[in-house]
């Protein structure tokens, strides 16, 4: 490790372990429960009167959904572990192995997509934002070297972080 790695401190460490974990957790857990009831009460009436294409399209949405929101409330439920020492890192490193976080994607111009009920694409927008910050949770926590756009030793942050935005923008 480096000199530079030796003083690093892991603000998502602690944050994992904060009040801001217990936040995102009850987030989670709250937006799990809250799809479950939609999709077996409301969602089910209003799927039954979608076009066909918006109900195929309904259909997967809902599956990937579910899937999603079953991988996050994994991850929580073994961070929650590690934070209550229920669990060694190194056991949740090899279940964690078994959850996914990197299914982002949700195709907004596929057809039927602008049918669904507006309160099923606002569960899968928030589903799609909290997935997002588990996942930069996971990163910083278990693989902080993905996490950080990587500096090298000798390179200052700030310095490195202005040079690419004159890049970005062409201006020296």
């Amino acid at each position: 490790m480096s000199e530079r790695g030796l003083n690093t401190v892991s603000f998502a460490g602690h944050a994992a372990s904060s009040a801001q974990f217990k936040t995102l957790y009850s987030e989670g857990m709250g937006l799990v429960e809250e799809t479950a009831t939609y999709l077996d009460g409301p969602g089910r009436a209003a799927s039954k009167v979608l076009p066909r294409m918006a109900s195929v399209l309904y259909a997967a949405e809902s599956m990937r959904l579910t899937t999603r929101l079953m991988q996050m409330a994994s991850w929580l439920l073994l961070q929650r572990a590690v934070n209550n020492g229920e669990m060694s890192r190194d056991q949740v490193m090899s279940e964690k192995s078994k959850v996914r976080l990197d299914s982002f994607n949700v195709d907004k111009s596929a057809p039927g997509w602008a049918e669904l009920p507006e309160s099923f694409r606002d569960l899968i927008e928030r589903s799609l934002r909290l997935q997002n910050r588990v996942a930069l949770l996971d990163r910083e926590i278990y693989r902080p070297n993905e996490a950080a756009a990587i500096v090298p030793d000798n390179q200052n942050g700030v310095k490195a972080q202005i040079k690419l935005l004159q890049t970005a923008f062409g201006t020296n």
